[in-house]
């Protein structure tokens, strides 16, 4: 079986081929700064997962829907996404576990915020923010944090999941900075850690080598937008 490759597409969006080569997006927003053209214009996509309802994770959503992935989120964020056009979606919750393409998605708990603002009126509502802990079909295991500050209960995402890998936000300003993002990478166990969500302006300064200093014998795997890495 082949190896998991990752590919950051900036900010917080990146994608993964799966062990038996299933492509999997993960919070797609095509027009930040940091994305290379030559990913601007996904070719396929088996499943979408999406994190939370903010436009920077969503931004490209509706396009990678027309490639008819199959699409999981919170219930209320899948919904939405099902009357904007996706047409298999799966709405879970906190906790739960569903199988798409014979990988595994078990959402967890997310500290953020999950409103889709709007212009000249109120946020839409578009469900709690949340993680996931993903499967891949050869054991693998990655942990996608979405936005979040660091939660002491991610040390039950260490117990009940044992990440091999986590992918998390170090920007600081929205989310945790490099030293909460050591502290999370002590309470997951995970020996691994791809950082995300920096960079993409002033506000997100947070920086991969920051968090190396923090996080002790853990290998901070930093890479470049558009470049694919094997796990």
């Amino acid at each position: 079986m082949a190896d998991v490759t990752f590919t950051w597409l900036g900010h917080g969006s990146y994608r993964f081929d799966s062990a038996e080569g299933k492509r999997i997006y993960v919070d797609p927003w095509f027009d930040n700064p940091k994305c290379p053209e030559s990913e601007k214009q996904p070719e396929r996509c088996d499943v979408l997962a999406i994190t939370h309802g903010h436009g920077d994770h969503i931004g490209s959503a509706q396009a990678v829907s027309g490639l008819s992935p199959t699409v999981i989120g919170i219930i209320e964020l899948a919904t939405w996404l099902e009357g904007q056009g996706a047409s298999d979606t799966i709405g879970m919750n906190k906790g739960g576990t569903v199988e798409a393409g014979g990988v595994k998605f078990t959402m967890t708990q997310a500290v953020h915020s999950g409103g889709l603002a709007q212009p000249g009126s109120d946020p839409l509502y578009l469900g709690e923010p949340a993680g996931f802990v993903v499967e891949f079909e050869n054991g693998l295991k990655v942990y996608c944090a979405g936005d979040t500050d660091v939660f002491s209960d991610m040390q039950l995402i260490g117990r009940l999941h044992s990440p091999d890998v986590a992918v998390l936000p170090i920007g600081d300003h929205y989310t945790m900075g490099p030293r909460g993002a050591a502290v999370a990478l002590e309470l997951l166990g995970a020996g691994r850690c791809i950082p995300v969500h920096w960079g993409t302006f002033p506000l997100l300064h947070g920086t991969p080598d920051q968090l190396r200093e923090f996080a002790g014998d853990v290998e901070v795997i930093a890479t470049e937008p558009g470049a694919t890495i094997t796990l």
